[in-house]
C-alpha cells in the first residue's frame, strides 16, 4: 500500500529550493497557482498570518525553514546573532497561537541550535533540521494513512461513505495529508464509495481546497453546506467523519477547525464514527485539557465580506477559527505513532513514550 500511496502524491505546498522557501499561495486557489518566494523571517511570518501558507504542519514546516532564513540574516549582521535570533523565535511563535506543530517545530529547531551554535556554519545545520522536519511530516503521512485505513477495515464492511471538514490534505502538510490521507488510502484499497465535503466557512477550505484535491486524484465527492453535515450522516450512509487537528490536549481533547465540535455531536447522535488523524507532534502534554489550547479569532470582515465586497450588516461579529471536541466524542486518535481509541490521558501519555513506530 505505501508504494501506491507515494505513486498518488500529486500535490505539493512547500518547496524549500536554492536558500528560499517558496509557498503555494493557497487564498488563490483553485482559480489561480500561484508561489510566493520567501528569503525572510518577515516574508514567512505574514505567509503565515494571512492564510497564504495554512495547516498546523505546513505552518510547523514553514516555521522551521523561516528559522534558517533568520539565522542567515543574523549571522550576517554581525553582533550579537542568538539574542537577535530570539526576536525571530518570538514573531514566529505568535504567527498563529493554536497549532501545536508551530511550537513544536520551534523547539526542534531550538535544541538544534543549542547543539550547533559555536559550529563555524551554525545555519547550515540549522537547514538540515529543517529539511529532516519536513521529510519526517511526509513519512508520518504515509504511516497514518496505513494506520486509518486499518482502522475502517476493522469496524465496517466495503465500500463506504465517509464525511470530512477543512483542509487536512497535502495542502496542510508536508506530504500526503493527514485526514485526506486516510481518504486517499482508503480510495486506493477499494474501501470508499464517496466523500462527503463540507464547505468549512468562512474561508471555505473545504470547497476551494478539499475538493479540488480529490477531484484531482479522481475520488467521489459530493460539496455540501456546513449546516447539511446531520442531514448526510442521517441518510447518505455515512460510516465515519474523518478530521485533522490543531492541537490535542493531554487527555486527548482536539483542537480543530471550527465546526469540528458540532460535527462531533452529531456523529455520536447518529451512531457515526469519528476519528482524528494528527501527528504525534501535535500532541502536547503540557497543556491538561482543551481549555487550555489557545483558540485564534480573526477578523469580521470574513465573515462579512465575500472578495472584498461587504455583504453583511454593520453588526457584532465572533469569529472562532477553531473549537475543542472533548475526547469522550471521539472514537479514534491516529498518529504515525499508532492508534489511540477511545482516547484518554493515560492512553495519550503511553503512546508518547513510543520511540518507535506500532
Amino acid at each position: 500500500m505505501r508504494d501506491r500511496l507515494l505513486a498518488a502524491e500529486q500535490v505539493k505546498a512547500i518547496e524549500w529550493r536554492d536558500g528560499t522557501l517558496y509557498l503555494l499561495d493557497q487564498r488563490h486557489l483553485p482559480l489561480a497557482q500561484d508561489w510566493i518566494a520567501c528569503d525572510s523571517v518577515l516574508a514567512v511570518v505574514e505567509a503565515i498570518r494571512s492564510m497564504a501558507v495554512r495547516g498546523a504542519p505546513a505552518i510547523g514546516i514553514s516555521a522551521a525553514y523561516a528559522v534558517v532564513l533568520a539565522a542567515r540574516a543574523r549571522l550576517a549582521a554581525g553582533g550579537d546573532w542568538l539574542a537577535a535570533l530570539e526576536e525571530d523565535f518570538t514573531l514566529l511563535a505568535g504567527a498563529r497561537p493554536t497549532g501545536g506543530n508551530l511550537s513544536w517545530a520551534l523547539n526542534r529547531m531550538r535544541e538544534r541550535l543549542e547543539r550547533c551554535r559555536d559550529q563555524a556554519d551554525p545555519a547550515a545545520a540549522l537547514e538540515l533540521e529543517a529539511l529532516a522536519i519536513h521529510d519526517s511530516d511526509r513519512e508520518a503521512n504515509l504511516t497514518m494513512a496505513q494506520f486509518g485505513v486499518e482502522l475502517i477495515r476493522r469496524h465496517q464492511g466495503n465500500p463506504q461513505a465517509l464525511l470530512t471538514h477543512g483542509n487536512s490534505g497535502a495542502l496542510a502538510s508536508g506530504g500526503f495529508g493527514t485526514a485526506l490521507g486516510v481518504i486517499r488510502g482508503a480510495w486506493l484499497e477499494g474501501m470508499l464509495e464517496r466523500v462527503y465535503v463540507d464547505e468549512t466557512r468562512p474561508w471555505l477550505q473545504g470547497s476551494r481546497l478539499t475538493a479540488w484535491e480529490l477531484a484531482g486524484d479522481g475520488i467521489p465527492l459530493t460539496l455540501n453546506a456546513d449546516a447539511a453535515a446531520a442531514h448526510i450522516m442521517k441518510t447518505k450512509g455515512v460510516t465515519w467523519v474523518v478530521v485533522g487537528a490543531e492541537r490535542i490536549a493531554a487527555n486527548g481533547d482536539v483542537a480543530g477547525k471550527i465546526g469540528t465540535y458540532q460535527l462531533a455531536v452529531n456523529a455520536m447522535h447518529h451512531g457515526v464514527r469519528f476519528m482524528v488523524v494528527a501527528a504525534s507532534s501535535s500532541i502536547d502534554l503540557g497543556l491538561a485539557t482543551g481549555e487550555d489550547i489557545p483558540l485564534e479569532e480573526r477578523d469580521d470582515s470574513e465573515l462579512l465580506e465575500v472578495g472584498g465586497q461587504r455583504l453583511g450588516a454593520r453588526v457584532e461579529v465572533f469569529n472562532p477559527v477553531f473549537d475543542v471536541t472533548p475526547a469522550d466524542l471521539i472514537d479514534a486518535i491516529v498518529t504515525e505513532k499508532g492508534i489511540v481509541e477511545r482516547p484518554d490521558a493515560a492512553k495519550l501519555a503511553q503512546l508518547m513514550c513510543r520511540k518507535r513506530l506500532h
